[in-house]
């Protein structure tokens, strides 16, 4: 098993790591959010323990990034004094996968840890959806109530763009940037790409989920 210890408190950090270590587990350890993001980014860990209160970058809001911009499935342990209801809420709201309080036993921990590597990678992790679209972002198939949607990689990419921010209307500067940059196509080439889009996302169905709101931009309805 491979552990990422992220914790600012070097002492606690080093007690955990020699435990661990003489139980055979390999450790890596990050002294804040910033650092455990560049140590996941590039490495494979099966558990994640994560302090909250940290410099630079929280661990709640590290969990948030891990989750829903990088769509890392690992399974990770909250570690911290921080034992208020609405910490644990907005933990686990986070994506955390369970809640330890300092202080702690070492043996406690350690069963902890090997229970979610034994669980292995969370499954609902890498997936973008709202209403009834899903998109897979590992395999980039697309459903709409479970039926299979077929896009091109523009259209893939505008309906990623709806999707992350659904229900919030998307303005058009805001999809031209990212699929052109500063490179913007001719007026007709958006349109033309989400006329494709909404066509295919609304075969077999009734009633059409990409809405245009004339002046403001496009969303994906409810």
């Amino acid at each position: 098993m491979k552990v990422l210890i992220v914790e600012d408190n070097h002492n606690v950090s080093e007690t955990i790591a020699d435990y661990l270590e003489l139980e055979g587990v390999a450790i890596d350890c990050a002294y804040h959010g910033e650092s455990a993001i560049k140590l996941i980014s590039d490495n494979h860990y099966d558990v994640i323990i994560m302090d909250i209160m940290m410099p630079k970058l929280d661990g709640i809001s590290t969990v948030k990034k891990l989750r829903q911009e990088l769509f890392c499935p690992t399974p990770i342990l909250f570690l911290t004094a921080k034992d208020h209801l609405e910490d644990k809420v907005a933990a686990f709201k986070a994506g955390g996968d369970d809640y330890l309080l300092k202080p702690f036993a070492m043996q406690e921990l350690s069963l902890r840890l090997q229970a979610l590597n034994n669980r292995g990678p969370r499954r609902d992790v890498g997936q973008l959806s709202y209403a009834d679209i899903v998109i897979d972002i590992s395999t980039d198939k697309v459903s709409r109530d479970g039926l299979p949607v077929k896009l091109s990689r523009t259209q893939l990419k505008i309906l990623k763009l709806l999707v992350k921010n659904a229900p919030r209307i998307v303005s058009r500067k805001e999809i031209i940037q990212a699929l052109w940059g500063d490179e913007s196509p001719d007026s007709d080439s958006l349109r033309s790409h989400v006329y494709g889009l909404r066509t295919a996302l609304d075969k077999g169905f009734s009633e059409s989920c990409l809405e245009t709101l004339h002046g403001k931009g496009y969303r994906i309805k409810a």
